[in-house]
C-alpha cells in the first residue's frame, strides 16, 4: 500500500494568529516544499468572514494559489456571512463542501487536518 500523498487542511478557526502561524504556514510550505503532491485548503465557518476582512491573510491566500494549492470554501458558510462573491473574486472555488469533505475523508490517499 502506498503512502498518502494528498493533504486537505480544513480551516475553520476565526483566529488570525492560528491562520498565520499554523493553517497558512503549513499549507503553503506543504506545497512549496513538496511534502505532499496535492494540497487543498478548505475555508469553512468563521474563517471565511476573517479572510474577507484581513488583507494580510488575503495576500497569503494569493501566495498559496500561485504555489498551486487548491482553494475551496463552503458555500453554506460563505452565503451565511454574505462573502461568497468576494471569495470567488479572490479565485477561491465556492461550493457546498459536505460531500466533498466526506470524499476526502474516505480517500485512502488523503490526509485531512482541521484547524
Amino acid at each position: 500500500m502506498s503512502q498518502p500523498n494528498k493533504l486537505v487542511v480544513v480551516w475553520t478557526n476565526g483566529d488570525r494568529e492560528v491562520a498565520v502561524r499554523m493553517a497558512f504556514m503549513y499549507t503553503l510550505n506543504s506545497k512549496l516544499k513538496e511534502w505532499w503532491n496535492e494540497v487543498n485548503l478548505i475555508i469553512w465557518g468563521p474563517s471565511a468572514k476573517l479572510l474577507v476582512e484581513d488583507t494580510v491573510l488575503q495576500e497569503y491566500v494569493r501566495k498559496m494559489k500561485a504555489a498551486g494549492v487548491e482553494l475551496l470554501a463552503c458555500k453554506a458558510c460563505t452565503d451565511s456571512y454574505g462573502v461568497s462573491e468576494v471569495l470567488e473574486n479572490m479565485g477561491i472555488t465556492v461550493k457546498y463542501m459536505g460531500l466533498g469533505l466526506t470524499e476526502f475523508l474516505k480517500d485512502e490517499d488523503t490526509r485531512v487536518i482541521t484547524i
